[in-house]
């Protein structure tokens, strides 16, 4: 089962290996979404764990007992599809490969699922019609 969520870190809890325990103690694949630091501030990290839903239960107690507050991930991509003119800069960016274009129209096609939050789409469209945010 595969499960995403945010973890939102205070500034002590930053330089424990969290990832790294739950890799190792409860036999969860962690993969690394997105992340935003501020420096002497909080963290917070997007992640997705892959494994049996009793270990992610066991792994989500394990990180909450160490003070990380953690909330499933609710993706908020916002993307203006009427404005688009389908130039596929977008999709030169999008190594998921969830922004592609169809070679037989030549329109863009979006597949959310495919999305990991990168936001790299954001800097490449060059008429800013994404917006992508990931909230609580």
């Amino acid at each position: 089962m595969k499960k995403r969520y945010v973890l939102t870190f205070a500034p002590e809890v930053v330089n424990t290996p969290l990832t790294y325990n739950l890799i190792k103690d409860y036999d969860i694949k962690v993969n690394i979404l997105n992340a935003y630091i501020s420096p002497g501030k909080q963290g917070k990290l997007a992640i997705e764990m892959e494994s049996a839903d009793e270990n992610i239960n066991r792994g989500l107690e394990y990180i909450r007992e160490n003070g990380v507050k953690c909330v499933p991930l609710v993706k908020k991509i916002g993307f203006r599809e009427e404005l688009c003119v389908h130039c596929g800069s977008c999709t030169a960016v999008c190594f998921t490969g969830a922004l592609t274009m169809d070679r037989q129209t030549w329109e863009l096609h979006f597949d959310h699922e495919k999305c990991v939050i990168c936001e790299l789409c954001t800097f490449a469209c060059p008429l800013k019609l994404f917006e992508i945010d990931f909230v609580e």
